[in-house]
C-alpha cells in the first residue's frame, strides 16, 4: 500500500521583489506642499491684530478647534512658563515690605525665604523681623546694637530716619533691582550679623519656645545647714548677672546667673536676713534729682547717721585716731576700691530724657520697682546688694568683692521689707519700728525718718520718688521720698496688710481680711474692692495691664487693668501660693505643695511644671532667659537656676 505525503508547501516569497519583474506604470499629477513663508506669517499677524479683543479670542477658539491634542499639549506647555510671574519681585520694594508685614507666622517668612534668592533679600529685611518682635511682646530695648540708625518703621514699610531720608536705595539693592527699578542680573545675599533684629527675634522666639518645651538646669545646689528652721529662704533678688538669696541663718549666697556656681557667701549680720536687693552695675543718674541730692548732702546730723559712722569704723577698720567724723567727710574713710565700686570718683552720667508723643521720658522717670528685686544703678561700676534683717541694720555689700562698704544703723526692730530707687543711690526700708527710712547709700547715711504707721511696716513698693507702704495696722501709706510728705492714709482694709503693690498710677493691697483693694494714687481713692480669695491673699504684682493676686487658699486670680474684668481664675496649687511673677508672655507660681507651675500670663492657661516636686518651695524668681528656684527638698535647701537661652547660643561655660 502506497504511503501518503503531505503536499509540499510552496516556498515563501522574497521579502523583495526581483528586479526583473515589471509592473504598469500611471503617472498621478499631485500639486506639491506650499508651507507658509515668514512673510505669509507676518501678513497674517498683521491681520489678525486689528480683530480687536472679541475678534482675536474668536480667531484663537476657532484655531484651537482644529488643533490636535498633541499640538495643544505643546501650546499648553509653552504657554505657561509665559503666565508665570514673580510678583513680589515686581512690586516696589516698599510694596513688597508691606505685604509681607501681614505675616504673622515666622516659620511662613522662613519659608518665603526659601524660594528664591530676591524673595530671601525682603523676607530677611529688618523692618519685618523689628515689626514682628514689637507686635508679639519682645522687648526690642534688648536689642543693644541696632544695625540700622532708624527710629520708625511707617507703614508703607519704609525705614525712616531721624532726619527724615529713607532707605530705599538699600531696599532695592536687597530686592535685586537698580535705582530705576530695572532687575539686576545677580542678586548678592544681604549680609546678616549677630546685630539684626532677625537675629534678635529668633533668639527671643526660641528662647520662649524653651520655657515651654525645654531649657537647662544650668546647677543645683544643696546649702549645707545646722537646723533645717535657719535654712529658710526668706528673701531673693536677681539680675542679668547674679542672684542674692538671703536666709534665716544670718548667710547671703550669691550666685552667678551664667554658669549657676555659687560665688561667695556674704558674712555680715547677726540675725536673719529678710530682705535683699540688688543694685545692678551700670545705668545713668537721673538729673531731676540732682539737685535733691546735693540739697540731703547739706542735712544736719542725727544720731542714726553717727551709728552708721561708728558701724563703718569697726567693719571697714578705718584709720585710727578718727575719733569724730563729720557726716559729710563720711565717704573719705572708704578704701580707693571701695569708692571706685560707688562711682565716687567719676563724673556723674545723667540721663538724657526727651518727652515724646509717646510719653516715653514720663514713663522712665515713673519706672515701677522690679519684680526680682533688682535695681537700675545710678552709674556705679560694680554690682551692689543691699540687704537688712533681725539685727536692725542695713548693709551695702560689693558683689564682686564681697567686702560691706557700709553699715547703716537707725531701726530699732527687724527690717521686713526694703527697695532701692532705679537711678538714684537712694533705698527705702520699712521696719516692725513702725517707721520707714530713707537712705543715701552712696555716701552711707541716712536721709529721713517717715513717720504714721502704729503698727509694723509689712511691705512697700516703690515707683519713681513715691513709696506705697502696707501695715500691721491696716492701712497703706502713699509718701514722697524727696519730702518725706505723706501724700495719702488708704483705709478700708478691715485687718493686717501683708502686701502691696504700685505702678505709678494705681496701688493694690492685700491682707488677712482676704480682699484686695485697689486705689488711685493721685487722689488716694478706692477704686475697687475685689473678691475671691477665701484665705490670707499674700502675693501681689501689678503692670500697666493686668493685676495677680495669689493667696493662701492656693488661688491665682488674674485681672484685666483699668476694667479690673476677671481675666483668670486659677486653681494653682493645693496649699498656700508662696510666690508669685509675671511677665508679658508667662506667670510662673509656686506653692507650700512644692511645685513650680507655668501658666500663659493672658489666659490663665496652664503650661507645665518648671521643676521637680519638692518638700515645700519659698521662693521663685525669673527673667526671660533664666529662672531661680529655692526650696525644701528632701529635707535640704536646695538652690536651682535654669537657663532658658538657645541651647546653641550658650556660652561654653554654661554648656
Amino acid at each position: 500500500m502506497p504511503i501518503m505525503r503531505p503536499p509540499t508547501p510552496a516556498p515563501s516569497p522574497s521579502p523583495t521583489l526581483p528586479t526583473t519583474q515589471s509592473f504598469p506604470t500611471r503617472v498621478h499629477h499631485c500639486p506639491p506642499l506650499s508651507l507658509p513663508t515668514p512673510h505669509d506669517s507676518l501678513r497674517e499677524f498683521a491681520s489678525f491684530k486689528p480683530l480687536g479683543e472679541r475678534g482675536r479670542q474668536a480667531y484663537l477658539a476657532a484655531l484651537l478647534a482644529e488643533c490636535t491634542p498633541r499640538e495643544l499639549h505643546f501650546l499648553a506647555t509653552t504657554i505657561a512658563p509665559l503666565l508665570k510671574r514673580d510678583f513680589l519681585r515686581a512690586l516696589p520694594p516698599e510694596l513688597a515690605l508691606h505685604v509681607l508685614s501681614f505675616v504673622e507666622d515666622p516659620r511662613t517668612l522662613v519659608r518665603v525665604a526659601q524660594v528664591s534668592r530676591a524673595w530671601r533679600a525682603i523676607a530677611l529685611d529688618d523692618a519685618l523681623w523689628h515689626q514682628l518682635a514689637r507686635e508679639q511682646g519682645f522687648d526690642i530695648r534688648l536689642h543693644s546694637k541696632r544695625p540700622l540708625d532708624v527710629e520708625e518703621f511707617d507703614a508703607m514699610g519704609v525705614w525712616r530716619t531721624p532726619n527724615g531720608s529713607n532707605t530705599r536705595a538699600r531696599m532695592l539693592a536687597q530686592a535685586g533691582r537698580a535705582a530705576d527699578g530695572s532687575p539686576l542680573a545677580a542678586v548678592p545675599r544681604a549680609p546678616h550679623s549677630d546685630s539684626t533684629y532677625r537675629t534678635f527675634y529668633e533668639y527671643a522666639y526660641s528662647t520662649v519656645m524653651n520655657w515651654r518645651h525645654g531649657g537647662m538646669c544650668l546647677r543645683t545646689h544643696r546649702i549645707p545647714v545646722v537646723n533645717p528652721d535657719q535654712g529658710v529662704v526668706t528673701s531673693v533678688a536677681l539680675d542679668a548677672d547674679w542672684l542674692v538669696v538671703g536666709l534665716a541663718n544670718h548667710r547671703i549666697h550669691v550666685f552667678s546667673t551664667h554658669t549657676g556656681a555659687m560665688v561667695r557667701t556674704l558674712i555680715g549680720h547677726e540675725l536673719g536676713v529678710w530682705a535683699v536687693n540688688i543694685v545692678s552695675r551700670g545705668g545713668a543718674l537721673d538729673p531731676r534729682h540732682t539737685d535733691s541730692a546735693r540739697a540731703l548732702a547739706d542735712l544736719p546730723d542725727v544720731p542714726e547717721v553717727q551709728d552708721g559712722l561708728d558701724g563703718l569704723l569697726h567693719h571697714n577698720r578705718a584709720p585710727a585716731g578718727a575719733e569724730h567724723i563729720d557726716a559729710d567727710g563720711l565717704d573719705h574713710l572708704l578704701p580707693p576700691s571701695m569708692r571706685a565700686a560707688l562711682g565716687m570718683d567719676q563724673p556723674r552720667t545723667l540721663m538724657q530724657l526727651d518727652d515724646g508723643e509717646d510719653g516715653t521720658a514720663e514713663r522712665a522717670r515713673r519706672k515701677q520697682s522690679d519684680a526680682c528685686g533688682a535695681s537700675v544703678g545710678w552709674g556705679q561700676p560694680a554690682t551692689l546688694a543691699v540687704s537688712a534683717g533681725c539685727d536692725k541694720v542695713l548693709r551695702v555689700w560689693d558683689i564682686r568683692t564681697g567686702f560691706t562698704i557700709y553699715v547703716l544703723h537707725g531701726h530699732t526692730s527687724t527690717v521686713r521689707c526694703l527697695r532701692v530707687l532705679h537711678n538714684r543711690p537712694i533705698a527705702v526700708s520699712g521696719s516692725r519700728d513702725t517707721t520707714l527710712r530713707v537712705w543715701d547709700v552712696q555716701r552711707g547715711r541716712m536721709l529721713r525718718v517717715l513717720t504714721g504707721h502704729t503698727g509694723s511696716v509689712r511691705a512697700l513698693d516703690v515707683c519713681g520718688n513715691q513709696v506705697v507702704s502696707g501695715s500691721y495696722d491696716a492701712t497703706c501709706r502713699l509718701w514722697d521720698i524727696d519730702t518725706g510728705e505723706c501724700l495719702h492714709v488708704l483705709s478700708g482694709h478691715y485687718t493686717q496688710i501683708y502686701c502691696v503693690a504700685f505702678d505709678g498710677h494705681t496701688i493694690a493691697s492685700g491682707g488677712v481680711d482676704t480682699t484686695v483693694r485697689v486705689w488711685h494714687a493721685v487722689t488716694g481713692q478706692c477704686i475697687a474692692m475685689l473678691q475671691g480669695h477665701t484665705a490670707l491673699v499674700c502675693q501681689l504684682q501689678i503692670s500697666p495691664t493686668m493685676l495677680a493676686t495669689g493667696g493662701a487658699d492656693g488661688r491665682v486670680i488674674v485681672f484685666a487693668l483699668p476694667d479690673l474684668r476677671v481675666q483668670a481664675r486659677i486653681a494653682a496649687h493645693d496649699s498656700s501660693v508662696t510666690s508669685l511673677q509675671f511677665d508679658g508672655e508667662f506667670l510662673v507660681t509656686a506653692g507650700n505643695d512644692g511645685r513650680v507651675r507655668l501658666f500663659e500670663a493672658a489666659t490663665g492657661n496652664y503650661v507645665r511644671e518648671l521643676s521637680d516636686h519638692s518638700d515645700t518651695v519659698w521662693k521663685v524668681v525669673f527673667r526671660r532667659e533664666g529662672c531661680a528656684v529655692l526650696c525644701r527638698r528632701l529635707g535640704k535647701t536646695t538652690v536651682e537656676l535654669w537657663s532658658f537661652r538657645p541651647r546653641e547660643l550658650l556660652g561654653a561655660a554654661e554648656v
